[in-house]
């Protein structure tokens, strides 16, 4: 019966079927097939596959023949359609490294070439815009993540290990799981999911039984490099926030200090401030950073103790306790100068990228 079952479940997700009861073996589907069949069928043209290229420079067979470029193929990741302007959102890692990227839809044999408009590599999100699009660019259907449960059902479609469209099912693990990012910081609200989750499956959309993107596939936890059941998707509600501004101006302004930091090296506390940028927050608010005499011997300046509350001892903590803050907020700063512990308000300027 298992076998009957995979092979009618097959059949209707290759059909050209497109109201699901008129296939004449629909009343024999379990509801939970129905849902997996219904949500492939109005969501795989959504989603696409995307190669990535790089171009090389090697040296020519004849020795004194001129340099020539050649493009390399690096691997191959997933995405989705935006919107109708053919933007496609993935993961940054996925593009890093490339030059050239080729876009591939379901079953449509031409590759559409993209570009790179915009990528923020603290969340691993990135977007492509299609140089010329297939006719009726499907975007994805967007929910939400903040109201999410553990044991809600989950959907993955992508392209693992270069098997193009495959989905694989299962549910929300976990929530609010932590992942290691981009330069030592971590992505935080992150959504676990047992939906079998491989090589290629990156940038792919995670989906709820109602088709709606709930995260962007982006890395899994595993000691043989295989899906192992612990596969993690960055929100949907961080995609939404992202996103837009991407599109809009290519990278992502974020609220800071105006401070440069480095580790304490006198203590496990705090973090130094290495230098003031001009105009900013901390500059209004005068804090100080590393100073030099004209002999050239160092000073340490503030040491950063505290942001609303929340202590930094690395990079990381400094992001998060920004990470949802906006131009022009207030903070509450505890910082040790010397060996007095002091407090102020310092309005928040634009982070330099």
């Amino acid at each position: 019966m298992k076998t009957l079952i995979l092979i009618l479940t097959f059949a209707f997700l290759t059909s050209g079927f497109r109201d699901l009861k008129t296939h004449p073996e629909y009343s024999m589907l379990l509801e939970s097939e129905k849902n997996n069949i219904s949500v492939y069928q109005n969501s795989v043209s959504s989603v696409v596959n995307i190669t990535i290229e790089k171009t090389v420079k090697v040296d020519n067979p004849w020795f004194y023949g001129p340099t020539e470029e050649k493009s390399l193929e690096l691997g191959a990741g997933s995405g989705f359609v935006w919107d109708n302007q053919g933007h496609i959102v993935t993961n940054s890692h996925v593009v890093h490294q490339g030059d050239t990227f080729w876009v591939s839809f379901f079953k449509n044999k031409k590759k559409y070439k993209a570009k790179v408009v915009g990528k923020y590599l603290q969340k691993d999100l990135a977007v492509l815009k299609l140089e010329n699009s297939p006719k009726n660019l499907k975007p994805i259907k967007v929910g939400n993540s903040k109201d999410l449960m553990v044991g809600q059902k989950t959907i993955a479609i992508g392209n693992p290990l270069g098997l193009s469209h495959t989905m694989t099912i299962g549910v929300i693990s976990a929530l609010d799981r932590k992942i290691p990012g981009f330069g030592d910081v971590e992505i935080h609200g992150v959504i676990q999911t047992d939906a079998a989750i491989n090589q290629g499956n990156s940038g792919g959309p995670l989906l709820d039984s109602q088709g709606r993107l709930i995260g962007v596939n982006t890395m899994i936890f595993s000691t043989s490099g295989s899906s192992a059941g612990l596969g993690f998707a960055v929100p949907v509600d961080t995609v939404n926030r992202i996103i837009p501004d991407l599109i809009k101006n290519g990278t992502i302004t974020r609220a800071g200090l105006g401070v440069g930091i480095t580790s304490n090296p006198y203590g496990e506390e705090g973090l130094v401030i290495t230098y003031i940028s001009k105009g900013s927050g901390a500059d209004k608010a005068g804090l100080k950073g590393i100073t030099r005499d004209k002999w050239g011997r160092t000073y340490v300046g503030d040491i950063i103790l505290e942001v609303d509350g929340k202590k930094l001892n690395s990079y990381n903590d400094i992001y998060q306790a920004l990470e949802n803050k906006k131009i022009g907020d207030v903070v509450k700063v505890k910082i040790l100068r010397g060996d007095e512990i002091k407090k102020m308000s310092i309005e928040l300027s634009p982070l330099e990228q």
